[in-house]
């Protein structure tokens, strides 16, 4: 990434971590006098929609906010591809605020 950050992959499929980890700046480390600056980092966790769009959101935010737990992630992303061919663009694309438990996740679909 231009600037420092990094993006972080997940590898164990099925594993329950997170897709996307983007780690923005990496952190500086200040002298005695300034203290170190903590990366920020934000989850993106991807997923293929299967049977209904709400069970899919509701499925994705939790698994969103709990890899944001773990990754002491500021944001979350929730993107939802949707593969059928059926139904025309129009329909497929959407941003949408979703939350679970007072926790705000951003959620798009493709």
């Amino acid at each position: 990434m231009n600037g420092g950050g990094r993006i972080e992959r997940e590898y164990a499929l099925g594993s329950r971590r997170t897709d996307l980890l983007i780690v923005w700046p990496p952190g500086r480390f200040g002298g005695a006098s300034e203290p170190a600056e903590p990366a920020r980092r934000y989850v993106v966790e991807c997923k293929i929609l299967r049977g209904s769009l709400e069970a899919t959101i509701r499925e994705g935010l939790e698994q969103t906010l709990a890899c944001m737990d773990k990754c002491r992630g500021e944001s979350g992303r929730l993107v939802i591809f949707d593969r059928g061919g059926s139904r025309p663009w129009e329909e497929k694309i959407f941003r949408r605020e979703e939350s679970l438990g007072g926790r705000a996740v951003t959620v798009w679909g493709a």
